[in-house]
């Protein structure tokens, strides 16, 4: 009888022990139902309000367009002729916003578009392989908004990079990420009909790690580029500002301090990868609102070219070349610089005065953009390149006084 009663309080205790658990479970399940619906009506509130925003956007528009590209590859130097055996194809994907007139440099360029760029290419070579790339963009118009100029910058990756043992034959990319480099010309109509647009034209292409690691031959294509677009606002303005048409953009004589810096490898592959500093000092004479010129002199301090030396003296003696002989070079350049905003975009064309070790050729360009934190302080990211052969990406940073 005692044993009966014993397991009935303990069949009861076990009951209220597992209407208590359900009742807990029930409770936090409540919790977190309730916690998610919250969540959920806020997010789908985000998303609406986002949507709303951004198709019913009068003011400051965005349009998306998406571009087929099909051509083919420059065989720039020896390393690419094997590599090139079909037509490289892709597609370019972006998300610009339009200028309407809010801001003074809207006008003066026109009312360009800026945004975002998601762009993939097939090479239709098995060592190449494939490349995406994203980054940002500038569409600039002409001929009543019917030419388009396409200037694009961002960074890449690709599937197939070099590889000693299962990819040998790729002297294109030696690491999987790099700079991309492009540059559109085209015929736009963004209005054939009612917000659908078409344009037509040709894109150059440009991939590099700036020799950060070699082998790093790059590589250019051209493509044709044909594609639409989808203007998001209906009804969208522009408004010219009048207000700064007669302002005089003409500055005295400025100078500039610059320090280039970042790490590069010399074409000898997996000999190690060391840190360059290149150091400029020049003028440059604004003379409108776009433009300035620049001329000035730089010092290069490029370790990976000191160790090349190394190398070269001992793998051929036949050239005569001491192992000593100075790594260090000097340039003297000349430069335009376009003025759009906080940002510009910098070209610069140089020629080695100073070059004990004359590997590369004695011309030198260099390409990127900058970005003014204040009117002396500035920012910077260039590419240096000898005609196709890249040697450095360089991050810099400059007082202009």
């Amino acid at each position: 009888m005692e044993s009966f009663r014993f397991s009935r309080l303990e069949t009861e205790s076990r009951n209220r022990d597992n209407k208590k658990c359900q009742t807990f479970r029930s409770n936090i399940f409540s919790v977190i139902f309730a916690t998610y619906n919250f969540g959920m009506r806020k997010i789908y509130l985000f998303c609406f309000l986002f949507t709303v925003s951004l198709f019913g956007q009068k003011i400051n528009p965005f349009a998306v367009e998406a571009s087929f590209l099909r051509g083919n590859s420059f065989a720039h130097s020896e390393d690419m002729y094997h590599l090139i055996d079909g037509h490289p194809s892709g597609l370019m994907v972006s998300l610009v916003k339009k200028t309407f007139g809010s801001k003074e440099w809207h006008g003066a360029y026109n009312f360009p578009d800026y945004g975002l760029y998601f762009l993939y290419q097939d090479f239709k070579s098995q060592p190449l392989g494939q490349n995406y790339a994203v980054g940002a963009l500038y569409n600039f118009y002409f001929w009543n908004r019917n030419l388009q100029i396409k200037l694009s910058q961002g960074v890449a990756c690709t599937t197939n990079p070099y590889d000693k043992e299962d990819n040998s034959k790729n002297k294109a990319f030696g690491s999987r990420f790099m700079g991309n480099t492009n540059i559109g010309f085209a015929y736009d109509n963004q209005k054939l009909f009612k917000n659908i647009g078409f344009h037509a034209g040709i894109l150059f292409t440009h991939y590099s790690n700036g020799r950060m690691k070699s082998p790093n031959s790059g590589i250019n294509t051209y493509v044709l580029n044909l594609g639409v677009n989808y203007n998001l606002a209906e009804d969208f303005k522009r408004h010219r500002d009048t207000s700064l048409t007669n302002k005089s953009y003409k500055g005295p004589i400025r100078y500039n301090f610059v320090l280039r810096t970042g790490i590069n490898e010399n074409p000898i592959i997996n000999s190690g990868q060391f840190p360059f500093y290149h150091i400029s000092f020049y003028a440059d004479k604004r003379l409108n609102r776009k433009s300035a010129l620049q001329f000035g002199t730089e010092l290069f301090l490029t370790k990976s070219i000191q160790e090349y030396i190394k190398y070269y003296a001992v793998a051929y003696p036949e050239d005569g070349l001491n192992a000593s002989t100075d790594y260090k070079r000097v340039g003297v350049f000349v430069g335009h610089e376009l003025l759009i905003n906080k940002i510009s975009l910098e070209a610069q064309l140089g020629f080695y005065v100073y070059q004990p070790f004359k590997k590369d050729i004695p011309i030198y360009d260099r390409v990127g953009i900058k970005y003014y934190f204040t009117d002396k302080f500035f920012g910077g990211f260039t590419i240096k390149t000898h005609l196709f052969l890249a040697e450095a990406l360089e991050f810099g940073i400059g007082y202009r006084i």
